[in-house]
């Protein structure tokens, strides 16, 4: 049974779901198609009234929805409603800047007129994660079907609830049926939609493994793509950075939806004159965090998303160690029932070690001491990702200059507030490629096709 909602926070099933059957899969990419050929000529402005009544519906329901996904992936019950609200934003931004950002942009040939312009590609895949479950469909959903696109989507096997309500969502917003349809499909079956001649784009977001077994499918039908992978993000932080200011967002950027975050901060980058007084006040602020059930407001630190997670990260631990790396904390899980780990700092990773190279996706700190600005931005960029990155220093001139030194798709200086619809979002390198939200999002399945015209004579 592929599909289980399990609760993290107790370990207890609360429902399974069946693979769709092949006709029943079948039937579903039938009505997309058939979808699109309408919703591909609604207006703009007809577009906006069912993307604006999904988010108004997220909006007033957000405890609903945030309830579900916290007792399907651990999500603290905050952070789960300001995704829920976050999501929201994201389908009311792309209802009303949809038509702008896709419209003509005038060129200027010697002679004659030409403009591109922007049309929908079709029925797009989108493969997506556990860790956000509401968020990341949010944002494909909020441009594309704005776009004039329609949406099959496979979402992850533990959170089908979610996934089956964001469905939902939609449809009671008003949408046709067909414009976004939840796949309960296996792998198999998810290579046969990639397939699919009906198929235009895809897009996954997901760990590097399944990132490179989509892309490649897609390439070898030579469909487009984009990857949101894993992120191993450095947390800079210079010699003059603000303590004070600097230790909550190191706390927040490390254990974020328990560190399960793709641009979460992992590496902790810190000059050898702070280095000391950092660490310590960090290890202070991790130890006062409290575990305990997600649902409880006073719970500071809750489950990891399944037992899979948990012992797949206490085994990239043990590793760690063995590989030389020092255990300052941590490194076990906590005895209480549901899958928690301690939060946990590796110091003295050294190059050959495989957490030097590996992505943590839990509450693990890999810590670095360097002697200057070099050897932290030589550090950060000695990594097979590209996805974030944060600078933390009071002259922020010398951190915007840092950053810009730095190879990834996103940087931040004194903060890591990746968290607005118009601000794009994606990597370089092992972190994948394309963009999501912004103007730049909604660009990534349209055609722009050029428009020239004019009385131009015929070469002799």
């Amino acid at each position: 049974m592929a599909y289980q909602s399990v609760n993290p926070n107790d370990g207890k099933l609360l429902k399974s779901f069946e693979h769709m059957s092949a006709a029943q899969l079948e039937r579903a990419l039938a009505q997309a198609q058939t979808c699109f050929e309408t919703w591909r000529h609604k207006s703009y402005a007809e577009r906006a009234v069912i993307v604006n009544k999904a988010a108004a519906l997220l909006h007033a329901h957000i405890d609903d929805f945030a309830r579900l996904e916290t007792v399907e992936m651990g999500k603290r019950i905050d952070e789960a409603r300001g995704e829920v609200r976050f999501s929201g934003d994201i389908l009311a931004y792309y209802a009303k800047h949809a038509e702008s950002f896709l419209a003509p942009v005038k060129l200027h040939p010697k002679t004659g007129k030409a403009h591109v312009e922007s049309s929908p590609t079709g029925v797009l895949f989108c493969v997506e994660p556990w860790n956000f479950p509401y968020y990341q469909l949010a944002r494909v959903a909020g441009a594309q079907l704005m776009a004039g696109n329609v949406l099959v989507v496979k979402h992850a096997g533990c959170v089908p609830q979610c996934a089956i309500a964001f469905e939902g969502l939609l449809r009671d917003a008003g949408a046709p049926a067909g414009t976004y349809t939840n796949l309960l499909i296996s792998y198999e079956q998810s290579d046969g939609v990639i397939d699919d001649p009906r198929i235009k784009g895809v897009a996954l977001t997901g760990s590097v493994a399944a990132g490179r077994s989509v892309a490649a499918r897609a390439g070898q039908n030579l469909k487009k793509s984009t990857m949101e992978l894993g992120g191993s993000d450095a947390f800079i932080v210079l010699d003059d950075a603000d303590l004070d200011k600097t230790i909550p967002w190191a706390v927040w950027g490390r254990m974020y939806n328990g560190g399960q975050t793709c641009c979460a901060a992992k590496r902790f980058i810190v000059l050898d004159s702070i280095a000391d007084r950092f660490l310590a006040r960090f290890k202070t602020a991790l130890e006062a965090l409290k575990p305990g059930d997600p649902m409880d407001e006073k719970t500071t630190q809750g489950p990891l998303s399944t037992e899979a997670a948990l012992v797949q990260l206490l085994a990239q631990v043990d590793a760690a160690v063995k590989g030389g790396a020092k255990l300052l904390m941590g490194g076990k899980r906590i005895a209480r029932p549901g899958s928690f780990m301690q939060p946990t700092i590796l110091t003295d990773i050294q190059p050959g070690n495989p957490a030097f190279r590996d992505e943590f996706f839990g509450p693990v700190v890999s810590f670095y001491r360097v002697k200057s600005e070099d050897e932290a931005i030589a550090l950060a960029n000695d990594s097979d990702f590209g996805l974030g990155g944060s600078v933390w220093t009071q002259d922020e001139a010398r951190g915007q200059r840092l950053a810009g030194r730095i190879d990834t798709g996103m940087m931040f200086v004194n903060n890591i507030d990746w968290a607005d619809a118009e601000l794009p979002f994606g990597g370089i390198k092992n972190s994948g490629y394309g963009r999501e939200l912004g103007h730049m999002g909604i660009q990534e399945f349209v055609n722009k096709k050029l428009v020239r015209s004019g009385h131009i004579a015929a070469p002799v």
